[in-house]
């Protein structure tokens, strides 16, 4: 810096560092605003708004009945009229009640309407499993959400991406889905008190290495970071690329990826069957197949409704033994 000093990381968490990306947003522009079920006087299900309904007022941060529907299309209406909306869906299971306003109209109109209706909306919701919330509460269907085109479809899983991507997302013209795996919101760790901002259109190199590419995205990539030391351990160098935006996908990071390792294990919680691993998989296969030297590894979710018992809900997810494994067939 020019003036000498430097710039001290912070201890935060990843819900903390969301919350101050909301605040610098409803703190610099006027048109923002959150509503969600619960985001005002209880501070959001999740505690991500805590406090900001008693900084902003209720103006600010609104609170809305149970109807994902009604108030995904008020947000809708409001992008429309030329504010900047961040609603926020309590958990990914529940947005089906909204899927016709998100797949009907907040997709479509800017296409439909020749370039004239751009809907800068910004869809906050929790997913992923691992917290004993059972089958309505718990599911990864954010790879349903990145076959659809008009959308961009975010999942930030580190405290930088937490704390940055909301403003670049907010600049988007249009829809942007965040989405956020509820076993990251007490990760801690140091963060540096920058503004720089988030690259929303390509994959992050977590961890460079040479024999087999680990391919994650959310919630997954703890768990493929502490594989990649278990492999590590074993003489197996693993390069871990976080996704970071599901749609449009990075695709040319993926095959940067496999053409530097030869081998790549794809780690996704949603279920296996038509699932973004499937895409990315496909991609591969497409793309770089005489880049393998073995097939693509898949490690998904059981193809059950997630159970409540935490060992059931435990062995349906996918498990760094389970990641493992699949990273030793791939390269043995």
């Amino acid at each position: 810096m020019g003036d000498g000093k430097r710039l001290e990381a912070a201890k935060t968490t990843y819900r903390e560092a969301m919350r101050e990306a909301l605040r610098d947003a409803l703190r610099f522009d006027d048109r923002v605003f959150l509503m969600g079920e619960d985001v005002g006087r209880y501070g959001g299900c999740f505690g991500v708004s805590l406090g900001l309904l008693e900084e902003f007022g209720p103006d600010r941060v609104r609170d809305t009945p149970l109807s994902e529907s009604g108030f995904v299309g008020a947000g809708i209406g409001a992008a429309l009229a030329g504010l900047r909306p961040v609603v926020e869906i309590m958990t990914v299971n529940f947005s089906l009640l909204a899927l016709d306003q998100i797949l009907n109209n907040a997709a479509t109109l800017l296409h439909m309407s020749g370039g004239q209706l751009a809907v800068p909306l910004v869809i906050r919701m929790t997913t992923g499993a691992g917290r004993q919330l059972a089958a309505q509460h718990s599911h990864s269907l954010e790879g349903w959400y990145a076959h659809i085109p008009g959308i961009r479809v975010l999942a930030p899983a580190t405290l930088e991406d937490a704390r940055h991507m909301l403003a670049p997302a907010l600049a988007d013209p249009d829809p942007v889905l965040i989405f956020e795996h509820g076993s990251l919101y007490n990760v801690s760790g140091e963060l540096l008190p920058t503004t720089a901002p988030v690259d929303l259109d390509h994959a992050a190199i977590r961890r460079p290495g040479v024999d087999i590419s680990l391919i994650t995205y959310g919630g997954s990539l703890p768990k493929s970071l502490a594989e990649a030391d278990e492999l590590a351990a074993a003489g197996i160098s693993a390069e871990v690329i976080d996704l970071r935006t599901l749609r449009p996908l990075d695709a040319e990071a993926i095959a940067a990826s496999v053409a530097h390792t030869h081998h790549a294990v794809v780690i996704d919680e949603a279920w296996r069957t038509g699932s973004l691993a499937a895409e990315v998989s496909a991609r591969i296969a497409e793309e770089s197949f005489y880049e393998l030297d073995a097939p693509v590894e898949r490690v998904c979710s059981a193809e059950v409704p997630m159970p409540y018992a935490r060992r059931l809900e435990e062995a349906a997810l996918p498990q760094t033994a389970d990641i493992v494994a699949a990273a030793h067939r791939a390269v043995d």
